[in-house]
């Protein structure tokens, strides 16, 4: 394994595979059919009372807090490896909202995924084929929310666009992200202004791609110091 001058003896390489968890985040392939099918981190399922997130240092999950109020995530929740939501995606808010304060929020693009089957844990990887998402503000920062099914899912494998889905889904999906960082007493800025479809949904992520790329262009070569 080459790098410039540089040289990893494969063996290591095999060795450090086997001994070193892949970081979730920067680990992990999103997949070279995305963004029509893409790889997912599943961080939450729907029987998860409290909010597991990635640790971006270590790529272990951690309990970011419990929830404060009965209401669960209705679908898979994670997020697309190997993306950021930096200026390119905040741009495309900009655009669309017509509001020049919006930035990203820093963060990988985060992903819903509908299925019929009952997945009883996060901190695994899905095959997803994204059909809309929400345009969520939070702040003044960009936080879409990807809706994406989960690839040959027997129910919902077959939809091909956010219309397909049914109306009650998409309302218990916004009411979950409006409300899941409430606080008592506490008010937060954060709404969904669009729900848009597939076409949208390919740009954020490829966007989300590029910012990636732009962010961490010398990650790989930082393996090698």
């Amino acid at each position: 394994m080459e790098h410039g001058n540089r040289t990893m003896d494969p063996l290591v390489g095999r060795l450090m595979g086997l001994r070193y968890k892949s970081h979730p985040w920067h680990g992990i392939s999103l997949g070279k059919t995305a963004p029509n099918v893409v790889a997912a981190f599943i961080e939450m399922v729907p029987t998860d009372t409290v909010k597991y997130e990635v640790d971006k240092v270590t790529g272990y999950l951690r309990i970011d807090r419990p929830q404060k109020y009965s209401n669960v995530i209705p679908a898979l929740y994670g997020f697309l490896p190997q993306t950021y939501c930096g200026d390119s995606v905040a741009q495309l808010s900009r655009e669309r909202l017509n509001n020049e304060k919006i930035n990203g929020d820093g963060d990988p693009l985060d992903v819903c995924i509908l299925t019929e089957k009952v997945i009883t844990h996060g901190d695994i990887i899905v095959d997803a084929k994204p059909i809309g998402g929400f345009r969520m503000i939070d702040g003044d920062e960009a936080d879409d929310k990807i809706i994406a099914v989960l690839n040959n899912d027997a129910v919902y494998g077959s939809y091909t666009d956010i219309q397909d889905v049914p109306t009650l889904v998409i309302d218990r999906l916004r009411h979950y992200f409006l409300t899941y960082k409430d606080l008592p007493g506490e008010k937060r800025n954060c709404e969904i202004t669009h729900v848009y479809g597939i076409e949208e949904a390919h740009e954020v992520i490829r966007r989300a791609m590029e910012d990636y790329t732009k962010r961490f262009s010398n990650l790989e070569s930082m393996l090698y110091l």
